[in-house]
């Protein structure tokens, strides 16, 4: 069986344990454009990122309508170059951050779409807002300020363990932060994504309520670093 043909399958087989109404990034990092292709001509449209020059390389010699979703950490001299080439970034962590994309879509004439990325898990080393300092920038409205960028909704990713009543409660604390901003700011339009789930948790993220699980080596295979 060609890799084509076995990315065909492994696609195939994630999407039918998804419900209706949760979508699929499919985590194409490091790996080949080839593969990426593979997933398109199999229906995939949506594919992330972590990289800006890796996303930005294989963007010309893919299809153009290809929805890329930045899904790693992004540093703020980054954004300028990715503006216009994503459908959405996923990871926005900070105030800073934010403004910088809000600046960067402005100057560029175009609006991007972003998720906020809450850090629960017990892991230092991920990046994110705060539960806390997340529900006090929608208390203080600070969104209003934004021109260029639309606010779809949360990220978030759970605790790198085998426990699942730890993953649990790390994704029912990311959808529980979902409804309390919805609470704070009930006038929010298009605030519909909560994007948590990875190849390894992603039907435990489902159960917990994600619109949007980000699956790499359950569809490509182990990555190609």
């Amino acid at each position: 069986m060609s890799e084509s043909e076995k990315i065909r399958q492994r696609l195939e087989a994630v999407l039918g344990t998804l419900p209706p109404g949760v979508g699929l990034v499919a985590v194409s990092k490091f790996h080949p454009a080839e593969a990426v292709r593979a997933a398109y001509d199999a229906g995939q449209r949506r594919f992330g990122e972590s990289r800006v020059q890796e996303l930005l390389a294989k963007e010309p010699v893919l299809p153009a309508d290809i929805d890329w979703h930045f899904i790693g950490h992004l540093q703020t001299n980054k954004v300028r170059q990715l503006i216009g080439h994503v459908a959405m970034i996923e990871s926005v962590d900070s105030q800073r951050l934010i403004d910088e994309i809000d600046r960067r879509s402005a100057e560029a004439g175009v609006v991007t779409k972003v998720l906020m990325q809450v850090h629960v898990a017990r892991e230092e080393t991920k990046f994110g807002w705060y539960p806390d300092e997340l529900m006090e920038y929608f208390r203080q409205r600070r969104f209003e300020a934004l021109r260029a960028t639309h606010i779809c909704g949360i990220m978030g990713m759970a605790t790198n363990t085998d426990d699942t009543a730890i993953v649990a409660a790390d994704f029912n604390a990311i959808a529980l932060c979902k409804r309390r901003i919805e609470e704070i700011c009930p006038d929010l339009r298009g605030f519909d994504v909560l994007s948590m789930g990875m190849s390894g948790d992603y039907p435990l993220a489902v159960k917990c309520g994600s619109t949007l699980v980000r699956v790499g080596t359950a569809i490509f295979g182990e990555r190609q670093y």
